[in-house]
């Protein structure tokens, strides 16, 4: 990542006002695209990896500047919450974003699927920075079956899986989120081994 060259976010949407997106009230933004294909997803309009010429372009001073009008409504515990599509596709804007923010003291909150993590080096190094400037990571589990995973998302689950365990073995606090699908992600033995999975997440 360049010092010098201005990093910018495709943003799909932005609500000013959530309240299931992480802690308190949120400014809630929404990135543009993600390689995930999952057959009940609320918002595939987000899933189109944008193009050099996407219009709806903001940079991380931006994207502060805009959230802070609403900073009143937070209390002790909101602040911002960066969600998809993937956000973690847009990485570098997530790192400046997120050290921004705190450096005004707001509250950081990543959501993501976990799919784009890699212990290759030069990515990892990245989401070590990113890491030290995330409060809360909100991580979506789709399916603890690899092969079901795929059928359901498009991709197997491996290194959605390997990113819950590097966030505990870290210390990062997280949630973990889980949609019931009837037919899907609600069968018996699939949950008790998903929960066996968390069971063993320290954070």
């Amino acid at each position: 990542m360049s010092e010098n060259k201005q990093i910018y976010a495709r943003v799909h949407s932005i609500e000013s006002f959530g309240s299931a997106d992480g802690p308190g009230v949120r400014f809630l933004v929404f990135l543009q695209g993600c390689n995930m294909r999952c057959k009940y997803c609320h918002n595939p309009d987000t899933w189109k990896l944008p193009g050099d010429d996407y219009d709806n372009l903001k940079t991380p001073e931006e994207l502060l500047k805009q959230a802070k009008r609403y900073k009143s409504y937070w209390g002790k515990t909101g602040g911002i919450t960066v969600s998809g599509g993937e956000p973690l596709l847009q990485i570098d804007f997530l790192i400046e974003l997120f050290e921004l923010a705190k450096t005004e003291g707001i509250n950081t909150t990543l959501d993501t699927c976990g799919l784009p993590f890699t212990k290759d080096p030069a990515w990892l190094v990245k989401f070590e920075r990113l890491m030290k400037s995330t409060d809360l990571v909100m991580l979506d589990l789709k399916h603890i079956d690899p092969l079901t995973h795929k059928r359901l998302t498009g991709w197997k689950n491996d290194s959605i899986l390997a990113c819950a365990q590097w966030l505990s073995e870290h210390g990062k606090p997280m949630w973990i989120r889980h949609v019931l699908v009837p037919g899907w992600t609600d069968e018996d033995a699939a949950l008790v081994k998903l929960a066996a999975f968390v069971a063993q997440l320290r954070t």
